[in-house]
């Protein structure tokens, strides 16, 4: 038998343990998996914005009007109750002195933030004027809790003596 060089033998070797690393390398298992991540919670649904809570106004000075149509009645009432002694009583003639339609911004305590002639009585400057100046002196009006401001429309019926009616609570014409 012919003996095997030592550096063969070497190389042999070395093989044969590359060989049997690589095997049992190959066996080894996977490191442990890290423990599972808790559960996120659920994912909230976004929410409707919530209604503005209502305003705290004064008692007796709320109007609980959804729209700013239901809302005029309100306004026009408080009006007459500021004004009474400037109310024309009666069914107003048909001829008037001037008929002005007038929108009047609220905000949610029932101050004015603004008001905009529709149809402007432009004859009549000092009326235009007179009708701006009782809006504004009437504030604050009830408050809007239900909507949390409004803007609401109303015509005023102008007398050339001076009284009027608005067209919400009008007795109507002759």
């Amino acid at each position: 038998m012919k003996s095997m060089n030592p550096r063969k033998f070497f190389w042999a070797g070395m093989t044969a343990i590359a060989a049997i690393a690589t095997i049992v390398a190959g066996c080894k298992s996977a490191p442990p998996a890290p423990p599972p991540a808790e559960p996120l919670p659920p994912v909230a649904k976004p929410q409707p914005p919530r209604p503005a809570p209502p305003v705290a106004a004064v008692p007796g000075k709320t109007s609980t009007a959804n729209n700013a149509r239901a809302y005029r009645r309100d306004a026009a009432g408080h009006l007459y109750g500021l004004n009474a002694n400037r109310i024309y009583h009666g069914k107003m003639p048909p001829l008037l002195y001037a008929v002005g339609v007038l929108q009047v911004e609220l905000d949610a305590q029932g101050r004015v933030l603004h008001t905009s002639w529709m149809r402007a009585p432009k004859h009549a400057p000092e009326v235009m004027a007179e009708i701006e100046r009782t809006v504004r002196n009437a504030a604050p009006f009830p408050a809007p809790v239900a909507m949390g401001r409004v803007t609401y429309t109303d015509t005023w019926l102008w007398h050339k003596s001076g009284k009027f009616q608005l067209d919400t609570l009008t007795e109507g014409q002759m």
